[in-house]
């Protein structure tokens, strides 16, 4: 069974920048593409970017491509989110997610498992 627990989130101003961090364990970490979610009350849970298992793709909504940044640090097990430029409208529970199959390119569809979430808040 994997484990995934974030970290990081917290109160930042509009235009402000925010990292989360994500420890991974129970599985190979360098075989798994990793993601980002997140999800605000009533909504379901919106695929925020991931990264693939080598590291060299990503993939990002279009609402936050330009300002997120994914990156991965296998001889840590842990993935990473860079928020830039932050809005209101980033205001969420944001979740680390593993897929349920190694080896694969880090496509929303393919992820299976989630962390806990940490609480990002975006407000003046």
């Amino acid at each position: 069974q994997v484990q995934l627990v974030e970290s990081g989130g917290g109160l930042v101003q509009p235009g402000g920048s925010l990292r989360l961090s994500c420890a991974a364990s129970g599985r190979t970490f360098s075989r798994y593409s990793m993601g980002w979610f997140r999800q605000t009350l009533g909504k379901e849970r919106e695929f925020v970017g991931s990264i693939s298992w080598r590291g060299d793709q990503a993939f990002y909504a279009d609402s936050v491509q330009g300002r997120f940044t994914i990156s991965r640090d296998n001889a840590k097990n842990m993935v990473y989110l860079q928020m830039n430029s932050l809005k209101p409208e980033d205001t969420a529970v944001y979740f680390c997610a593993a897929p349920r199959h190694p080896y694969v390119l880090g496509l929303a569809r393919e992820f299976g498992f989630w962390g806990q979430g940490t609480q990002v808040t975006v407000s003046s």
